[in-house]
């Protein structure tokens, strides 16, 4: 039996997760959270989890009922992701490994996401749609890369949807994506936005330029609602992503697809996704926001894939890093 602990702190998120060949022991986190209309920054998003770490370290140990000599690996988010939380979680595991005397692996956070979605799932070999506040990704595996197809040409989706959040002032408690998606079930009316899909890849930044600018004089005039905004908000990015991914399958012949990252916790992603995935006789695959939402347990699985295959990470070469593109990992674990 093979146990690797995970550290996951990219963003505003920081957990620490126990796995056992398959198995997910413990999965504690906390997140840094800022009040309405703000976002969070890295500095004080570090010295957040600087504050917490340790409490939660020994939350998974004693969740997962293991003492640190049961340990085989330990694992951490090398990238990508924010400078100052990153670097926050690679002092405390390369400090971890080195007391307890374990190999050290640095992951890759969106292999994190795909690995523990096909876990949970059982996805057998999917295409993957990675949706969070820092990425948007169409995925497929080939030739020992997972390789992208598609992916934004500026910001992310789950940016979009935070920022737009900023704008009328929602609550960023427990996320302003997940409170979007309540207020977007209120509303009524669908508002024309722009739907910018350039081939494969897609763009989010004169959407929400556009919104950002429209809000303030629609709502003021009662032409529509902060629901309607919502609402139209996501219909108009998701279908941008159903069309994308359904462009992948048919480029990959592939019948499955997996839907990982903070965003893909959306029912109604889910549920575009689903209708595209029926129409072409495919399967969708989804986690909740137990696995969607960045945690510990996924670096863990990955790691744990890693650990197996004998990838490990020399202590000099345990740095991080805010740009870590998914295809430039080798996945040596995956005929």
């Amino acid at each position: 039996m093979t146990v690797v602990i995970g550290f996951e702190g990219s963003a505003n998120k920081i957990g620490v997760g126990i796995v056992r060949d398959g198995e997910v022991l413990s999965n504690p986190r906390r997140t840094y959270i800022t009040p309405p209309g703000q976002g969070f920054l890295p500095s004080e998003t570090a010295r957040h989890h600087r504050s917490v770490i340790l409490t939660v370290l020994k939350e998974a140990l004693e969740e997962a009922g293991l003492k640190p000599a049961d340990v085989d690996c330990v694992a951490y988010t090398k990238g990508p992701g924010m400078g100052a939380p990153l670097v926050t979680v690679a002092l405390v595991a390369r400090t971890v490994a080195q007391l307890w005397g374990k190999p050290l692996l640095g992951v890759n956070h969106c292999i994190g996401h795909i690995e523990m979605g096909r876990l949970i799932t059982q996805a057998n070999n999917p295409t993957v749609l990675y949706v969070s506040g820092g990425n948007t990704q169409v995925i497929a595996y080939s030739e020992r890369r997972y390789r992208i197809f598609g992916e934004t040409i500026d910001i992310a989706v789950g940016n979009c949807l935070d920022r737009f959040a900023r704008v009328i002032k929602i609550s960023n408690d427990p996320s302003p994506g997940y409170n979007i998606e309540q207020m977007a079930k209120k509303g009524t009316q669908y508002v024309e936005l722009p739907y910018t899909v350039k081939g494969m890849d897609v763009s989010f930044s004169g959407i929400l330029s556009y919104i950002e600018e429209a809000a303030g004089k629609m709502l003021k005039c009662n032409q529509c609602t902060a629901e309607d905004l919502c609402f139209s908000l996501q219909e108009t990015l998701f279908s941008m992503l159903v069309e994308i991914t359904e462009r992948a399958m048919a480029h990959c012949s592939s019948q499955e697809v997996l839907i990982v990252g903070g965003v893909g916790c959306n029912l109604r992603l889910q549920e575009m996704m689903g209708v595209m995935c029926k129409e072409r006789g495919a399967k969708l695959f989804a986690t909740d926001e137990s696995f969607c939402i960045d945690n510990g347990a996924m670096i863990a699985q990955a790691g744990w894939e890693m650990f197996r295959s004998g990838q490990t990470t020399e202590l000099s070469d345990s740095w991080i890093t805010q740009r870590y593109r998914t295809d430039e990992v080798e996945v040596t674990w995956r005929d």
